[in-house]
């Protein structure tokens, strides 16, 4: 009796041992991403949407982590770090900054990016083919010229336009730059205003608009877009004609956004995960870019711009919202 109690209580342990252990080794990926930036959010949707459609279901057969820094730097590196003393299988970093951070605290684990403007300048690598042997991922380059094309098309007659940016970001400066080549070449004076934080959004689109500028062109970067609807705000208030630089951000104000589709975005940096979760090294994998732009455009922020489209431009419109989703009350 006490030899079959004995052989009963090993299996127990047995048992449950290897439970412990199933469940303390499943492949573990830590997602994090700068802010509640909308284009963030959506991309890290598409990210795991991805990874569920190809059988990783957290918890069962993966383990997802979710950080979000809420906009503090700070957090950021801490996160990131955070990942590394957790020994997680791969980092998914969603922005610049993430990317920067999980560049520096390790060479060794896997990264996968998304929504990073130029991964080039935040070292991951020299070419699509040439990069860091851990990191690959999709760049976010937004399509600026076309965005601009499509503004003068709009607005035949403008001459100036005004947009705010972030400094402490790689990927603001960045578009700031492509901005300011593309509208010369177009003939168009760019007035840029620079913010330190979101708080100081409203206050600075009110400065852009008083010097000014026919319409605003707002270059996407994540402080900023947490934001938009005070951007939005401003040139409802003051009839100024607001093109976004992310698709969603027609919802929210701007009169029309050409851009990249951040959902699907995510989902082919979920792709890269699945393919390096089942072998394959980031090293083998190039750097990949969005192709197909999305034209967003809002009827009623349109109209209260001052902004007429074409039936040309409604009929080729991707999605055509006809209400604002909601406003600043600040």
């Amino acid at each position: 009796m006490k030899r079959a109690c004995l052989f009963l209580l090993v299996l127990l342990f047995v048992f449950f041992s290897c439970g412990k252990n199933n469940k303390a080794s499943l492949y573990t990926i830590g997602i994090f991403q700068v802010n509640d930036a909308p284009h963030l959010n959506t991309a890290v949707e598409g990210f795991v949407k991805c990874l569920q459609d190809n059988g990783m279901v957290n918890g069962e057969n993966v383990t997802l982590i979710l950080k979000n820094a809420k906009g503090d730097i700070s957090e950021v590196h801490s996160i990131a770090e955070n990942f590394v003393k957790d020994d997680v299988d791969m980092i998914a970093a969603f922005s610049t900054a993430c990317l920067q951070a999980a560049l520096n605290a390790t060479s060794e684990i896997h990264i996968v990016f998304s929504s990073v403007a130029n991964p080039y300048r935040a070292g991951a690598g020299f070419s699509q083919k040439e990069h860091l042997s851990h990191v690959t991922g999709v760049s976010s380059r937004s399509p600026i010229k076309e965005g601009l094309y499509f503004l003068k098309k709009v607005l035949p007659e403008s001459s100036k336009i005004g947009t705010l940016w972030t400094p402490s970001e790689l990927n603001s400066e960045y578009y700031l730059e492509l901005t300011r080549e593309s509208a010369a070449e177009l003939g168009l004076e760019v007035e840029a205003v620079a913010i330190a934080n979101s708080s100081e959004v409203l206050l600075s689109s009110q400065l852009l608009v008083s010097r000014g500028v026919d319409a605003i062109y707002q270059i996407s970067d994540n402080t900023i877009n947490e934001s938009f609807e005070a951007v939005a705000q401003v040139a409802l208030d003051n009839e100024v004609p607001l093109f976004g630089g992310f698709p969603v951000s027609a919802e929210q104000g701007a009169c029309a956004a050409l851009g990249w589709d951040f959902f699907d975005m995510g989902y082919k940096s979920g792709e890269m995960a699945y393919e390096i979760k089942n072998g394959k090294s980031p090293a083998d994998i190039p750097f990949q870019y969005m192709k197909k732009t999305s034209l967003f455009i809002n009827l009623e922020a349109a109209s209260r711009q001052r902004v007429r489209f074409s039936k040309e431009i409604v009929d080729k419109a991707d999605k055509v919202f006809t209400s604002i989703e909601k406003e600043s009350t600040e």
